[in-house]
């Protein structure tokens, strides 16, 4: 993006233009406060998988689910709504649930395909329930409360996770085979296991409810949230000073990453801008005669197609500065902070699809990498029911914005 981004701009305008914009150009992009949530999250995710609160997570759903068919696949989805809820990121989410609960899909004897199916959709839940760092920077992109998006986001994310466990449910009454019932949890280890997720509600709920009911503004938020897992990791013997610098290196090479796409697509969305490509695909979609529904799902299709081969941090960040302009000029019936809302859920949705879709869904790369001897095409196989769950979501949120706007309403940012 940089190198295309760069060319042209010289190419229009000559080199002098593009070496004015540099000049200031990264320390623009890099400033803005907002951003500082996302070292700080994705911080606080790597000490929380140190921790081993993934493991207590699939443990106590284990208990509580285990004995139904179908039940450890749940209690995956579960385990990856709950880690997801102090990680942020889908594929963090992917790696960390696919170490700790492979092993044990395995050793009760689940199909491959229901096994690693379930994995990789799974993950998809870390990067929709809140807090989300893609949410982040596309409040960033289009100019909305990353609380509003924070907000928006939890109904939409609890519906994906109800929606999985249907999904599981009907796939085992069709295929029973592939998912053993097992015997009932102990009392004993029901209880115990239950008390060991109580760090992960504590933390979950003093950041989101913090941020929710305006106690904390997002920066502070994400530092709290650091700080509980911080103490909880030292108080339970779990982190040590050697595992503090791996989690910071592991964010410093995240946050570098990230902030080198960003300053990429800044560089690229110039040239565009400076060409005219948003203009002209403005001009294009106003000038088609398609109802602003239709235009919203040609765009929704294109970012599915975008996300079978790029990740979604990139997609957003390459597509929404283009997309964003000709959204906004549309007549949905409902103000302009409304749809930026509403879009985003919407895209945020349809980018994450693109994780376990042909042919380079990077959740199923993931797992593949773990499950060494399940042939990649048996994953597909077994997100199948996942993708037509998520197919029927979509539909409700883009026939019911209701469903996304209305916790943002009733709780004022």
């Amino acid at each position: 993006m940089m190198l295309v981004g760069g060319i042209g701009v010289v190419f229009l305008d000559g080199f002098n233009v593009i070496a004015s914009q540099l000049k200031d150009l990264a320390y623009l992009q890099f400033s803005i406060f907002d951003l500082t949530l996302f070292p700080m999250f994705v911080y606080m995710g790597n000490l929380a998988g140190l921790c081993g609160l993934s493991t207590r997570l699939f443990r106590a759903a284990h208990a509580w689910l285990g004995h139904l068919r179908g039940g450890i696949a749940m209690s995956v989805i579960f385990a990856c709504a709950g880690f997801g809820s102090i990680c942020g990121s889908s594929l963090a989410t992917t790696s960390t649930m696919g170490r700790v609960a492979l092993p044990e899909l395995k050793h009760y004897r689940y199909a491959d395909t229901l096994a690693t199916g379930t994995l990789a959709a799974g993950g998809l839940l870390g990067i929709l329930i809140p807090p989300s760092i893609v949410l982040v920077i596309y409040s960033v992109l289009v100019g909305i409360n990353v609380v509003t998006m924070f907000k928006a986001a939890l109904i939409p994310g609890i519906m994906a996770l109800l929606f999985f466990l249907v999904a599981i449910t009907i796939f085992v009454r069709i295929y029973p085979e592939t998912a053993p019932v097992h015997k009932h949890t102990k009392e004993e280890d029901l209880l115990g296991a239950t008390l060991g997720i109580i760090p992960v509600v504590v933390i979950f709920t003093t950041v989101i409810g913090g941020l929710y009911f305006g106690v904390f503004n997002p920066t502070p938020a994400a530092a709290v949230g650091v700080f509980m897992v911080a103490v909880y990791g030292l108080a339970a013997g779990q982190l040590n000073l050697a595992k503090f610098k791996l989690a910071l290196l592991s964010t410093a090479r995240s946050t570098g990453m990230i902030y080198l796409i960003l300053l990429g697509a800044e560089m690229l969305k110039i040239f565009m801008v400076r060409g005219g490509v948003p203009q002209a695909l403005s001009a294009q979609m106003l000038g088609s005669g398609f109802e602003p529904l239709t235009i919203l799902i040609i765009f929704l299709l294109v970012l599915i197609l975008l996300g079978c081969i790029m990740d979604s941090l990139s997609i957003l960040l390459l597509a929404v500065p283009f997309i964003w302009p000709v959204i906004a000029s549309l007549d949905f019936g409902m103000p302009i902070d409304d749809v930026k809302v509403w879009f985003g859920i919407l895209a945020l949705i349809v980018v994450e699809i693109g994780l376990i879709t042909p042919p380079i869904g990077l959740n199923v790369f993931v797992i593949a990498a773990m499950a060494k001897n399940v042939d990649v095409k048996k994953i597909y196989a077994g997100v199948t029911p996942f993708l037509i769950a998520e197919i029927i979501r979509i539909g409700l949120l883009i026939a019911f914005p209701v469903l996304i706007l209305w916790l943002p309403s009733i709780i004022d940012t």
